[in-house]
């Protein structure tokens, strides 16, 4: 794991790892950094596409739900109204549609983050602290198929890196 003192360091250094073929990589930052997912190659967010599954499936169970109960478990016919009255079903079905994307939304979004994680090896680099501060952290996996151990770090030290460390799962 390398450390840098500047967003455009790591912006450089994860471009130029991916451009050394390298794939299992992670950023860490104390706020967003603009063009960092696209410097790591990560694909495109699937939550607007979650978002509009849970919308859709929200509001097909509202309105289902108050068809099948309006017309075929308990049809009472109200001032001569058809019993498929869909006016009548938009509150109930715009209201779950919101309540269906949210909850996909949010429960995606912490199963594509892997969330809640309570422990992860990084937290083990002591000077990974500065990371909710003012550094910038770089990691490459040793999942990764290129990783070796003296030739990752000798590449994250040619990055220029402020210090490089080694991260241990113990």
């Amino acid at each position: 794991m390398a450390e840098f003192a500047t967003t455009e360091q790591l912006l450089a250094a994860a471009a130029k790892s991916r451009e050394a073929g390298y794939t299992c990589l992670d950023a860490y930052a104390p706020f967003p950094v603009e063009g960092l997912a696209d410097a790591l190659g990560l694909g495109r967010p699937l939550v607007p596409l979650l978002t509009l599954l849970g919308g859709l499936l929200g509001g097909c169970a509202g309105f289902g739900l108050q068809y099948w109960v309006s017309v075929i478990n308990y049809p009472v016919n109200v001032g001569g109204r058809p019993l498929n009255s869909w006016p009548a079903f938009i509150p109930v079905t715009f209201e779950l549609t919101i309540l269906g994307a949210s909850l996909f939304a949010v429960f995606g979004m912490l199963a594509l983050n892997k969330l809640p994680e309570p422990y992860h090896a990084v937290f083990n680099v002591p000077r990974f602290a500065l990371a909710s501060h003012d550094r910038f952290f770089l990691c490459i996996e040793a999942g990764d198929p290129q990783f070796d151990r003296v030739r990752t770090a000798q590449f994250l030290e040619s990055l220029k890196a402020y210090a490089v460390s080694e991260v241990l799962d113990e």
